[in-house]
């Protein structure tokens, strides 16, 4: 069962249409969203507020979004956070790379919410599973 503090999801999205349409289409699944626009600000938001989850966009300004993963992956504090890819891209080299880079899941843009909601239910389920 996943918990109030698990329903916290960070987006880390430079475009500011598509970070508006996850706030809204997450709210209104009952997730506390908080958002970050570049990768810097969402490397230091997610260490500062734990958030159950990441989507995370890949193309970022001021560090991408592999570096981004890599350095949350590697931080002890944060490597557990399940961290979802957002992109364009949907090559099998893209989605190898974001796997390499320590994302948990991937979806494409356009996104398709409600295979977005399935995944991210899967994965918060899988995260309080593996703490009990």
């Amino acid at each position: 069962m996943v918990d109030d503090t698990q329903k916290t999801i960070l987006v880390i999205e430079d475009d500011p249409i598509i970070r508006g349409l996850l706030e809204l289409n997450l709210g209104d699944e009952g997730y506390t969203v908080l958002s970050a626009e570049d990768g810097q600000e969402g490397v230091r938001l997610a260490g500062k507020k734990l958030p159950g989850l990441i989507l995370m966009d890949m193309r970022l300004p001021s560090i991408t979004g592999w570096e981004a993963t890599r350095q949350l992956k590697a931080a002890p504090e944060t490597r557990h956070i399940p961290i979802i890819a957002l992109t364009a891209q949907s090559t099998s080299q893209d989605l190898r790379r974001c796997f390499d880079a320590g994302c948990d899941a991937f979806m494409t843009k356009p996104i398709q919410f409600a295979q977005l909601f399935t995944k991210i239910e899967m994965l918060l389920n899988r995260s309080v599973n593996m703490v009990e």
